[in-house]
């Protein structure tokens, strides 16, 4: 088997078979299989399909984007593992010459690809680097909208790094993060205290620890109806989610690197980044 797609559907049924079609329409000569680890909670979106390819797994509670990959990567056999939103519509070569890449660069321990949101714009998720203070103090001021060139000031979104260029990043989108099935095994796959938003980073820096690099391919793409899923609907609780996994990811891995003062620092950031979020959610009508 050469690939093993694993997604995670929470109810989002009609999306999840479109991903699904997308996949298995632009596979190929690749051997697949997609694995769907289903946490719905309606049973009117439990996904189902009569392609053999499709395995789905169904009444799974739902512990997170985390767990739940998890689970879908203990159940995969393929070479290579692409964890993929339910949300994303793939394009023609894309999925080839991702793991035709990964063939040719033994090297990498994780790729992501050039994502565009529904109305052709660029997702800057699908590159960026760690949330460190500095990284993080430039982005909450937009500095890197000022100088998008600069490496230091651009060092959250990878600004640097032209959208299609091709080179090693910090860490890409869990929207897509393809990998060698053994590296994932290698690094503990996703930190499952992570409910939603920052297991990605979370992984690619363990992925980074073992001398692999990460790396942004940016001369194909797929679309991602950012937005459209549970999983990135700009709802309280994603709010939260987003800024509780952001602050894990930090204190897990920054915390002995800048003292006390540094991450006080960083927290005091993170909250009023966070309120100001909810209070622009809630201005904006939201619930």
């Amino acid at each position: 088997m050469d690939i093993s797609v694993i997604i995670v559907n929470y109810n989002t049924r009609k999306l999840c078979a479109q991903t699904v079609r997308s996949v298995l329409d632009n596979l190929g000569d690749m051997s697949a299989e997609i694995i769907i680890a289903d946490n719905s909670s309606m049973a009117s979106e439990v996904f189902s399909s009569t392609d053999s390819r499709v395995k789905v797994f169904s009444g799974l509670p739902n512990k997170g984007f985390g767990t739940a990959s998890n689970y879908g990567a203990e159940k995969a056999s393929g070479k290579y593992i692409l964890f993929l939103n339910s949300d994303t519509i793939m394009q023609p070569k894309t999925l080839p010459r991702a793991v035709s890449y990964m063939e040719t660069h033994p090297e990498t321990g994780c790729l992501g690809t050039r994502t565009l949101l529904e109305d052709g714009s660029f997702d800057h998720g699908c590159k960026r680097g760690f949330p460190t203070p500095f990284n993080s103090f430039c982005y909450f001021l937009k500095l890197d909208r000022l100088f998008p060139k600069s490496k230091a000031v651009g060092g959250y979104r990878q600004t640097h790094i032209g959208r299609e260029e091709t080179a090693e990043v910090q860490c890409v989108s869990g929207s897509f993060m393809l990998m060698p099935r053994e590296v994932f095994k290698e690094t503990g796959g996703f930190d499952e205290e992570i409910f939603m938003h920052g297991e990605d980073i979370d992984l690619c820096y363990r992925i980074g620890l073992t001398g692999r690099k990460v790396v942004y391919l940016g001369d194909v793409f797929m679309i991602h109806l950012k937005g459209r899923s549970s999983l990135h609907q700009k709802g309280k609780e994603s709010i939260k989610n987003f800024y509780k996994g952001i602050t894990y990811v930090y204190d897990k891995y920054y915390t002995d690197k800048h003292g006390k003062v540094g991450t006080a620092l960083f927290h005091l950031a993170i909250k009023l980044k966070y309120y100001m979020t909810l209070l622009r959610h809630y201005i904006s009508g939201g619930k």
